[in-house]
């Protein structure tokens, strides 16, 4: 299928047209100081009435008058519906995902949003965690969406968001995301040019490795109408030619190795269609699993600093 093609129907899949940006109402609720950055506890709009609490992190010394390039970081799923942003922000959870707060003290301006049904995006709901997860999906289906186009339009707006501060390269914008992170990364990618460097960790879970292993997965993964003439990793490739990194591991039961190194493949020749071979990198490392280990975290840090840096 030419990509422009399936470009339509992945669109068609997803659930249509995202509606036109309505305005962000930005609310700062709280400030606080951390070593090297600052954290601003904040909502903004994705659409009107829907305010997605975010946790922006802005490095000492940077300001109107002297901007940096920012990083979106997009949490994990983890079956841990009470963590979202506070996890990246370094505020809860693992200190292996506290990477948004590590960018930060690397000089980047960093937005940590709550994806739907996380943290605060939980809270107003009579359902919780996986009933809550289950309900929204279907909530979308029957609406003639999917749960990613609601993750994609929450993923756009924090890109308007980052661009409306002064402190922001709004040219140098990346993101990251570990597991279901990753997949909003490679869902959002194709969408966003104004994103020029995206690195996913550990997640490349294709509908033929689903079936096959009969995994149940996070519902953003489901986007009806592609397979089998596609797959997930044919989404990806629509992020080329900019730059995108991909890390593995090779024993992550959530992305089948065989599966990944096949994705690789489609990915790669996508770039290579268009001349940029170069842009695109991956890395597996032998014998982990579902982990940012340092060697992944190191080839993140230089996916950024070669793209947004130089």
């Amino acid at each position: 299928m030419a990509p422009a093609d399936f470009r339509d129907r992945l669109l068609k899949g997803l659930g249509g047209e995202w509606p036109a940006a309505c305005p962000l109402k930005p609310k700062v609720t709280k400030t606080q100081q951390e070593d090297g950055y600052r954290i601003e506890t904040l909502t903004y709009e994705a659409e009107p009435g829907d305010a997605i609490p975010a946790m922006l992190l802005v490095p000492d010394g940077v300001s109107s008058t002297k901007p940096a390039p920012a990083v979106c970081v997009w949490h994990q799923h983890a079956g841990q519906w009470h963590l979202g942003k506070s996890e990246p922000a370094g505020l809860a959870g693992s200190k292996m995902h506290h990477t948004g707060a590590a960018l930060a003290r690397e000089g980047y301006v960093v937005l940590c949003p709550d994806a739907l049904g996380f943290e605060e995006r939980e809270k107003p709901y009579k359902l919780k965690g996986r009933n809550l997860e289950r309900y929204l999906f279907l909530k979308y289906v029957v609406e003639g969406r999917c749960m990613a186009w609601k993750n994609i339009l929450d993923m756009r707006r924090a890109l308007d968001y980052l661009q409306s501060r002064d402190e922001v390269l709004d040219d140098r914008i990346g993101c990251y995301g570990h597991s279901m992170g990753s997949t909003h990364l490679w869902l959002v990618g194709p969408w966003e040019p104004r994103l020029k460097a995206l690195v996913g960790n550990c997640c490349l879970p294709t509908y033929a490795g689903i079936h096959r292993e009969e995994m149940l997965h996070c519902f953003p993964n489901y986007v009806p109408g592609i397979y089998p003439e596609a797959d997930t990793p044919d989404i990806a490739a629509l992020i080329a030619p900019r730059r995108l990194h991909m890390n593995f591991g090779e024993k992550d039961g959530g992305s089948p190795i065989d599966e990944v190194r096949r994705g690789i493949q489609v990915i790669a020749r996508a770039y290579e269609a268009q001349h940029a071979e170069k842009n695109f990198t991956h890395y597996i490392e032998e014998g982990s699993g579902h982990i940012l280990s340092d060697r992944m975290w190191e080839l993140t840090r230089e996916c950024f600093a070669e793209t947004l840096k130089a």
